[in-house]
């Protein structure tokens, strides 16, 4: 099947968040189950600097902006590692920028019009390569004016009549909310500027195009498809998800396992599988210990956090009940992120009042991340949304037992350990839905009496290790849909 993937960010070109993960990725397994994957993304200055060659084609193409004509041109590399096609779109004054879409906490002030250039350009690529697409794959906001313009404009033209389209929503949270009189850089008829297709409440809403104009839709776990359908997570577009969950799935992110194997880590002070646990992690952890500054005891159950340490996150949760814990039980900690800087202080005086027990840096460090997933007993993320996430997987990965809130992607990974899922064996993790301090804290409470007992605990580990986590599922549930989508698309009328 040939595929078209156009996003916003793709690992290693460009990232914010996630989906620079996901389109990273993805391409590259699809590629190995025999489909004919092809990335396109703008080329932004860190594309151009992030150290992959990339060449000029020599091809320009023109696209109409609202008023005025906007020259691009086609740039081509190759995925490392592959033969995977990645067609960058330059346009200096939209993408040559310091940032994706954002500087000095202010959004690009155009960016409406950045990515409309960008819709237009994916679908002319099409024609000035000579491009076989089966299938368009978007990606957020920033793409979802591409099914309309196939919809509404391109769809009669031969190369296009037969092009389905798919929207993945990775964070519902951001929909490319622009003021009313930007419909007019669409290009597009005034008259879709209307409560079914383009307008919310009274603005233009790029998302929201994308959601009707797609062939089919989904999102990065099948927990999260159920909760954008309501008002708590939905962001005020849960009706228009409720009006298409005939075509809404979930499909859950993989991981990378080149990267993220404890058999191979090369940051650990010794590998191990899920047959050599027993012997590798206590290495790991007394390692972990050992660098940042705690006592190195064997027996004491050590919690490890790593994320943006943000509201949205649960840091504050954690920071609730930390002091209590640290005075009151014997459990260590280490906290690892960057974020809101009141909570980011409450960390640094944990650290300080609780030495020895409580271990804080403030920053990233991806050594840091990977010693903290293979040293730690317990991996706590009481995210209060959480679309997908990635770091339950990758404790599940290093058989360190995650402890979550019952949300998105972490409620389709985490089976919560109770008598009757270690009886069948799903068991692999702790799980809470109510979102409070005393609810996370009956949780770590309950995972450390576990802790206690190794038979049961040595269960936990296994089962999570032993779980297929890779792109490779995912990718095959992909290459599903897009023969599902298609198949919707034959049948349009």
């Amino acid at each position: 099947m040939n595929i078209l993937l156009a996003t916003s960010e793709a690992v290693p070109y460009a990232k914010t968040g996630g989906l620079a993960d996901v389109c990273g990725a993805l391409p590259l397994e699809l590629a190995r189950l025999g489909h004919r994957p092809v990335l396109v993304l703008p080329a932004y200055r860190h594309a151009m600097w992030c150290g992959v060659p990339v060449q000029p084609l020599g091809i320009d193409f023109i696209i109409p902006v609202g008023s005025k004509t906007v020259t691009g041109h086609v740039l081509e590399s190759r995925l490392p590692g592959s033969d995977v096609p990645v067609y960058l779109v330059q346009q200096d004054q939209y993408f040559d920028r310091a940032e994706l879409y954002r500087e000095n906490d202010k959004d690009y002030v155009d960016n409406c019009e950045r990515f409309v250039f960008f819709c237009r350009a994916v679908l002319e690529l099409i024609r000035v390569l000579e491009l076989n697409v089966d299938v368009i794959h978007c990606n957020d906001w920033q793409t979802g004016l591409i099914p309309a313009y196939l919809s509404l404009e391109y769809r009669r033209l031969p190369r296009y009549s037969q092009i389905a389209t798919l929207l993945t929503i990775h964070n519902m949270a951001y929909q490319g909310s622009f003021w009313h009189w930007d419909t007019l850089l669409t290009g597009l008829d005034w008259r879709h500027f209307n409560w079914r297709e383009m307008e919310f409440y009274g603005k233009l809403n790029l998302m929201k195009t994308g959601l009707i104009f797609s062939d089919s839709l989904n999102t990065v776990s099948r927990r999260y498809a159920e909760e954008i359908q309501t008002p708590e997570f939905g962001f005020g577009l849960q009706s228009v998800l409720q009006h298409r969950r005939n075509v809404l799935s979930g499909i859950l992110n993989g991981i990378n396992t080149a990267e993220w194997n404890p058999a191979t880590d090369r940051y650990l002070a010794a590998n191990y599988t899920v047959d050599t646990v027993g012997q590798g992690k206590p290495i790991c952890k007394a390692a972990l210990q050992q660098k940042f500054g705690l006592s190195q005891r064997a027996e004491v159950p050590l919690v490890g956090v790593i994320g943006r340490i943000a509201h949205q996150k649960g840091f504050d949760l954690i920071a609730e009940i930390l002091p209590g814990w640290a005075q009151n039980n014997d459990v260590q900690w280490v906290v690892l992120g960057t974020g809101d800087p009141r909570l980011e202080q409450t960390f640094r005086d944990y650290a300080r009042q609780y030495s020895g027990k409580v271990a804080v840096k403030i920053g990233f460090c991806d050594e840091s991340a990977h010693l903290i997933e293979a040293g730690a007993d317990l991996f706590m993320m009481p995210s209060r949304f959480e679309p997908c996430g990635l770091n339950q997987m990758y404790s599940l990965q290093y058989g360190t037992v995650p402890i979550v809130r019952e949300t998105g992607g972490l409620a389709d990974t985490v089976v919560d350990a109770d008598e009757s899922t270690l009886a069948n064996g799903t068991a692999n993790g702790f799980s809470f839905r109510a979102d409070t301090g005393m609810a996370l804290g009956e949780t770590l409470w309950r995972a450390c009496q576990m802790y206690r007992q190794p038979d049961r605990w040595r269960q936990l580990i296994a089962t999570g290790m032993r779980q297929d986590w890779s792109w490779t599922r995912s990718a095959q549930q992909y290459a599903v849909l897009y023969e599902e989508t298609c198949r919707r698309a034959r049948s349009r009328p």
